[in-house]
């Protein structure tokens, strides 16, 4: 069964429904998957530096006392997942792009979901800066890439058309907002639900497709 899981990094809720849907996965132990990421940026206007954090936090909150409430409801529905935030370490607000094209060099080389899941620890534990290519070298490193081959990709181009691509066929399927999950292309999840909806979402494709 194909799994396309449209996500974008800077996504705390795609991070909370990555550990949902891992857990769902482990649940239904008789299913044979394949789990795709599929880039979708949340900002794909975002400048090619990105913006301050705090410049980032005034225009989508409202405020720093509107977004001190958001970061503690996502940071205690992330902890029974195994998930931490620490959103005083978060410095920018960047363009995903390169990140996005990370995750596709890392799938090239068979380490699609941990370099996803480094650049998810990375950016909301660490304050790590996505638009600084040092910092997804580094990220690369800790997925068990190699820095320079990590560095020598994201100096060129490789990928952006990918993403781009990604994009658009999320807005073909009317996909606004992430995280959004394509069972099998038939059957769909919108948001990081709970374990169980995820399985119900598994068992139905699973049915639907004779197995």
């Amino acid at each position: 069964m194909r799994i396309d899981v449209y996500s974008d990094v800077v996504c705390p809720w795609c991070y909370v429904g990555e550990k949902r849907l891992e857990k769902a996965l482990a649940r239904v132990p008789d299913l044979e998957t394949e789990v795709r990421w599929r880039p979708f940026q949340l900002r794909p206007e975002m400048p090619e530096g990105g913006l301050p954090w705090a410049a980032f936090v005034r225009e989508k909150f409202g405020g720093e006392e509107n977004a001190k409430a958001a970061f503690a409801h996502i940071a205690q529905a992330g902890a029974p997942d195994g998930v931490r935030f620490d959103f005083g370490r978060v410095a920018s607000a960047p363009n995903t792009v390169d990140a996005h094209r990370l995750i596709l060099f890392g799938g090239a080389c068979g380490r699609e979901w941990e370099v996803a899941d480094a650049l998810f620890e990375a950016y909301f534990a660490r304050g790590a800066d996505f638009n600084n290519r040092d910092d997804l070298a580094e990220i690369a490193a800790r997925a068990g890439l190699d820095p320079e081959e990590a560095r020598g990709f994201l100096a060129g181009r490789d990928g952006a058309d990918e993403v781009a691509r990604s994009q658009e066929q999320a807005a073909r399927l009317g996909i606004s907002g992430v995280p959004f999950y394509v069972f099998d292309g038939r059957y769909a999840v919108s948001g990081a639900q709970p374990v169980e909806v995820f399985i119900r979402a598994l068992e139905a494709a699973r049915d639907g497709r004779g197995d």
